[in-house]
């Protein structure tokens, strides 16, 4: 037979084996919907989604694709809104699990609101050997003072009390805390870390990024079954927020074997793309990428650095001091020549590397590591500033000329303008929370909520990068509105720029044939509504793989 017919005839062999298969398997057609996915040549809108049993997309369009397949199970989407799975590129799973079973003071509106929190707190749990919790911000006070030790101890003095900060990078002891760890007033600061003193020289209780360390040394360990109980606790309030896909910034090593045995045995309802905590005994630990784990639920191919600290306790590392503290230029974490041997190693080993950065400074840095790792030109790697908070101008065009992702978080800006120009001044404001200026450069926004420190809600974050304003709608016309994003813009950056950042675009991100089948079913258009009402959205339904995996109800 001549070898053009045997070719001809493999070719109808393979459609007609296709059709079969395709026949075998259970599509699913979702119809009756207002559907929106991004993709690279745009947004695409749909009425029609079609999926198989092994939980990939198969094709979005009109009716037609009801008469395409006319076997495909039918469910009718009664009008409701279809969007991808939301992704958030930058979170803290272990800490949105732990929150829920510890002191949560988010929110807490003055510092007499955190003391009465700590001492009820303290009272339900008698047995309790810590009181440990997390969330207090200063900034919210009426009066902005640090607290201090003795202010815990007029309610709690028998048993050490360790309550971080809302950012993470400070922590607030009581006086049994600070015995515990040797803390007095001849105790040096360490390395990247600060403990605030008394006018006497006196630890006051506040200790900033490393010097946190001293106190969390003495801290119970937590043991691998606190980690699943609190990966399901955090994993049923993200599906029913709408997230399906988590990038978990900055895990030790028995929760990376959580994450492999969670997914080992079909635990894990969510995408976790992981990233290690540093780059040392971890890191050497795991030895290369794991990717694609556990049926695609499961990747630990990253590793997160820290450059500096945050803005709101001034640590983070700025080229010149503070505008409202001129002593301080914040901490950097590593000198130039540490961070380029972290991010060196790291890429060597094939993982990526994100680097939180929040200080023009500690921005600087990273872009300086990355440039020499990559040889001065885009990675396959894609790098990351993890943050990405305050740049100075002359370095915002770095990022899309080194193909290094910013992993900014939209609810940071709304949460910090009420300090962030008392700390910077409005000069380099403008480089700050720069959302524009870097999408206009050619930058890739992954957007995310760096939850437990904001709320893990991703409507949330579409409304702040949308109208740059708080929840009670301030300020009026937005906060440096220039730098907002469309409503386009946002959705692809809580979807496909966010899967780009974790170099898993071509299997989810969007609502495209051969990925997979995670959506969410919302109660109104995104599209449609009023700005004002974005971050009121509520999430229905949540699917994940093709299978639901969230429902609240379509009754309405």
């Amino acid at each position: 037979m001549p070898m053009n017919q045997i070719k001809i005839l493999s070719t109808i062999l393979a459609v007609i084996l296709l059709a079969l298969a395709r026949t075998a398997m259970a599509d699913t057609a979702i119809h009756n919907v207002t559907g929106y996915t991004p993709t690279n040549d745009g947004l695409k809108s749909f009425t029609v989604l079609v999926f198989g049993d092994d939980g990939r997309v198969i094709a979005s369009g009109d009716d037609r694709l009801l008469i395409a397949y006319p076997d495909a199970m039918r469910i009718d989407g009664n009008g409701k809104t279809i969007l991808p799975g939301l992704i958030d590129a930058h979170a803290h799973v272990l800490g949105l699990g732990f929150l829920k079973s510890n002191l949560d003071l988010a929110g807490i509106p003055s510092l007499d609101s955190a003391i009465a929190s700590i001492k009820e707190y303290a009272a339900n749990k008698p047995d309790a050997r810590w009181i440990l919790g997390r969330g207090w911000n200063q900034v919210l006070w009426p009066v902005q003072a640090f607290p201090t030790a003795a202010q815990i101890d007029e309610v709690v003095i028998d048993r050490p009390v360790w309550l971080r900060r809302i950012d993470g990078h400070a922590g607030w002891a009581n006086s049994a805390a600070m015995r515990l760890a040797g803390i007095d007033a001849d105790t040096p600061d360490p390395v990247g870390g600060k403990i605030l003193r008394d006018s006497n020289g006196r630890a006051t209780g506040v200790l900033i990024d490393k010097a946190m360390a001293l106190v969390e040394a003495h801290v119970p360990p937590m043991n691998r079954s606190d980690m699943r109980t609190a990966v399901q606790a955090a994993t049923d309030a993200l599906l029913a927020e709408g997230i399906t896909g988590v990038h978990d910034a900055g895990i030790d090593l028995m929760n990376a074997e959580v994450y492999l045995s969670m997914a080992d045995n079909d635990e894990l309802d969510l995408r976790i793309y992981a990233m290690i905590g540093g780059a040392g005994e971890v890191l050497d630990a795991i030895e290369k990428p794991i990717r694609q784990y556990g049926n695609d639920r499961l990747e630990i191919a990253a590793v997160k650095i820290y450059s500096d600290g945050a803005l709101g306790s001034r640590g983070a590392a700025m080229i010149e001091p503070y505008d409202d503290d001129a002593e301080n230029r914040g901490l950097p974490f590593w000198t130039q020549s540490e961070l380029d041997a972290q991010v060196a190693k790291a890429n060597a080993m094939g993982f990526q590397v994100g680097v939180h950065a929040i200080g023009d400074l500690g921005n600087r840095m990273v872009l300086n590591a990355f440039e020499k790792a990559q040889g001065g030109k885009p990675s396959p790697l894609r790098n990351r500033v993890e943050h990405a908070q305050i740049i100075a101008l002359e370095d915002i065009p770095r990022f899309a000329e080194l193909g290094v992702i910013a992993s900014m978080q939209a609810t940071h800006a709304t949460s910090d303008k009420n300090m962030a120009e008392d700390r910077i001044g409005p000069r380099r404001i403008l480089g700050g929370y720069a959302w524009r200026r870097l999408l206009d450069s050619g930058a890739v926004l992954a957007n995310g909520s760096d939850f437990p420190v904001e709320l893990s809600n991703p409507f949330h974050g579409l409304y702040a990068s949308v109208t740059r304003q708080d929840r009670d709608g301030e300020p009026e016309g937005g906060w440096y509105k220039d730098q907002a994003l469309t409503r386009e813009e946002a959705l692809h950056s809580f979807t496909l720029a966010a899967a780009f950042a974790a170099r898993q675009e071509d299997r989810m991100g969007s609502l495209e044939p051969g990925k997979w089948a995670d959506f969410i079913v919302i109660d109104r258009d995104y599209f449609e509504v009023p700005e004002s009402e974005i971050d009121d959205l509520r999430v229905l339904e949540t699917w994940v793989a093709g299978k639901q995996a969230f429902a609240a109800g379509l009754a309405e």
